[in-house]
């Protein structure tokens, strides 16, 4: 039991936990990108409505879900653990000037970025995953079979400008938090290499750049339609 506590105790076990959770987080951004491209569909929210029935009722993927908010629960609260204990070692090094090259801008504020992120996980879980299992939402018939419809709901979120304004905002501060954190759990797991460092750089980049312009883009779209 001993490592299992020093893996939540020491300094270097939280970094390699808070690496493993974002890595799996990143995995899972990109499972709810492609759910979410169900959205654009011109059904009138079908194809989305049996995708979040499925995701929802499907014993596989609530063990998987649950895990999910287990590892975002985990990721903040060593991220916020870390934040203070970096704080607390630099004490007044932060105020001196220091040599060499500057750290990226993403990397400095890596507690703004997740404060950002952390404020619209609290809107986005209460507008719809709570009003999926708690609300009154209203149901919708497909072939016999009748589903919740949260399109419905995420329609009239989306109908909202500042809604969209605010989650294009949010996605913004995603995008750069993952600008800094992709690489970064490489590094900290030891899986950097000065041969392949250039791909994991470009591929965490364009990734940084590409998911959170793409998950911006759905509620700018329903917008304007």
């Amino acid at each position: 039991m001993k490592w299992f506590l020093d893996l939540f105790t020491s300094s270097l076990g939280r970094k390699l936990v808070m690496a493993l959770t974002g890595l799996f987080l990143i995995l899972f951004l990109v499972v709810h990108l492609s759910g979410n491209f169900q959205l654009l569909k011109d059904d009138g929210g079908k194809a989305f409505n049996v995708y979040a029935e499925f995701m929802t009722t499907n014993p596989v993927i609530k063990v998987i879900s649950y895990g999910n908010y287990t590892f975002i629960l985990l990721h903040i609260f060593l991220a916020l653990v870390l934040t203070r204990k970096n704080r607390a070692a630099r004490g007044s090094e932060r105020y001196k000037v220091t040599s060499g090259k500057a750290s990226a801008w993403s990397s400095r504020n890596m507690g703004i970025l997740g404060t950002i992120i952390l404020i619209f996980l609290v809107i986005h879980l209460k507008d719809f995953w709570a009003q999926m299992h708690w609300g009154g939402i209203p149901k919708a018939n497909y072939d016999g079979r009748e589903v919740k419809d949260l399109y419905a709901i995420v329609a009239l979120a989306f109908s909202q400008r500042w809604y969209v304004a605010l989650y294009a905002v949010c996605m913004v501060g995603l995008g750069f938090h993952l600008w800094h954190g992709f690489a970064s759990a490489f590094q900290t797991l030891g899986l950097n290499h000065v041969k392949y460092n250039p791909i994991i750089h470009f591929v965490g980049k364009a990734f940084a750049i590409i998911v959170p312009a793409l998950f911006a883009l759905i509620p700018i779209m329903m917008f304007l339609k």
